[in-house]
């Protein structure tokens, strides 16, 4: 007969990370606790999956761990950056580089909204600078009609007097 505790953990692991338990019996490798190193192969072998089914399973995977009290094997380090390899999401452009080096190693919702936050960032500078540009159009436009005016009203006044 089998323990209570480890018929729990299994039904856990089955039910908490079905894709991550799967990979890791075909892998030979223990699904819970998991290691960083083994998330990181998971995440490169699955990676065609394409991230809208590998993320919910890594996400799986830093549920079932945190569910049982164990430290989260998703975060930061080697996970972290085989996520960002399958992701392929660049660094915010605006960021010195010791800190686009360090962009591969956030967590992928972190780098997911920070991305959006830097297009969004990006979209209104651009806006704003089409604005001044259309301004200074009309500023300019503006400035040679009160020109042309003055020029055409001195030398009608000039007439006038003569």
């Amino acid at each position: 007969m089998t323990h209570p505790l480890l018929t729990a953990l299994a039904q856990a692991r089955r039910r908490d990370a079905p894709l991550f338990v799967k990979w890791c019996e075909l892998s030979g490798v223990p699904a819970c606790p998991a290691t960083p190193a083994s998330v990181a192969r998971f995440v490169s072998d699955c990676g065609a999956l394409g991230m809208d089914r590998l993320w919910p399973a890594v996400q799986d995977i830093s549920r079932m761990h945190g569910s049982l009290g164990l430290a989260d094997p998703t975060l930061g380090g080697v996970a972290a950056s085989a996520m960002s390899a399958v992701a392929a999401i660049l660094p915010p452009r605006s960021w010195p580089s010791p800190f686009k080096q360090r962009f591969d190693a956030l967590p992928y919702d972190i780098q997911v909204h920070l991305a959006s936050h830097e297009a969004q960032r990006e979209r209104a500078l651009r806006r704003a600078q089409n604005d001044a540009a259309s301004v200074r159009q009309k500023l300019a436009a503006f400035e040679a009609q009160t020109k042309d005016e003055k020029t055409n009203g001195n030398e009608a006044a000039t007439r006038d007097k003569h």
